[in-house]
């Protein structure tokens, strides 16, 4: 078992921070003794909420070079001993009518990025004999579905690209691994939830049969970023109550089929 503060001397940076998982993570990684990082985009505001001391960066990852930009600046503070790459944009519509404009900005913020700032990172890490990346991915990845086709086809990209470095880097100490969230409710998705009919059609499918929240992230993440978790790489962690295995039995909770 790990200690309260078994991340004590390490440097992290969590992606996104300023909501959501990524400030759950954030204030995990915090509280577990590292030193926290915090990106965000437009939320300055929301990263000082998540930690109010933190140093903070702002980056649109949707524009070439802004990752790049991000790890320079990072670093300039001193080593990054882990990644946590969580930022991600995700648009819907049919896929019918997907713009080209729409798959380049998802190519940069959920693809390009990622491996910009593993470039960037992972070899020092390696260099040094330790590190961990740990990626958000997402359900959507193994159940995709038409009107998210782009944000689903990149996550199963990212994943590919992480499995690949994870097998390069195994022998430096560094990992990677990835969580795979499903129907987790955050500030951006709260009034969606707040209707009482999408709630129960989303959590009716749930085999859990509630919606995450971001706090069901954190412990998968932590685990990753720990010295016991030295011998696990290029693993997926499904956060998703069980959605990944099948819609739940049943229309209703005590249903079986």
């Amino acid at each position: 078992m790990t200690e309260p503060r078994f991340l004590s001397g390490r440097r992290a940076i969590v992606t996104g921070a300023d909501q959501g998982i990524g400030r759950a993570i954030a204030r995990a990684l915090d509280a577990a003794g590292a030193t926290v990082v915090l990106h965000h985009l437009n939320g300055v505001a929301g990263a000082r909420e998540t930690l109010a001391d933190a140093e903070a960066h702002e980056a649109d990852f949707t524009e070439a070079g802004a990752a790049a930009g991000l790890a320079a600046r990072v670093l300039e503070g001193g080593r990054l001993d882990i990644l946590i790459a969580n930022a991600a944009i995700e648009q819907r519509g049919p896929w019918q009518s997907v713009a080209e404009e729409t798959v380049n900005r998802h190519v940069e913020a959920n693809f390009t990025s990622f491996l910009t700032l593993c470039q960037a990172l992972v070899p020092p890490m390696a260099e040094r004999g330790w590190g961990r990346v740990v990626a958000v991915g997402s359900i959507m990845a193994a159940r995709p579905r038409a009107e998210t086709l782009v944000y689903a086809a990149l996550k199963s990209a990212q994943y590919t690209a992480l499995a690949a470095i994870a097998r390069d880097v195994a022998g430096s100490g560094v990992t990677l691994n990835a969580i795979a969230p499903g129907a987790i409710e955050t500030e951006r998705t709260a009034s969606r939830y707040a209707d009482p009919d999408f709630r129960n059609a989303v959590t009716a499918k749930i085999p859990a049969r509630r919606q995450g929240r971001p706090e069901d992230c954190v412990a998968p993440v932590l685990m990753f970023c720990s010295d016991q978790a030295a011998y696990i790489t290029g693993a997926t962690v499904p956060v998703d109550g069980g959605w990944s295995l099948g819609d739940a039995p049943g229309g209703l909770p005590g249903e079986r089929t």
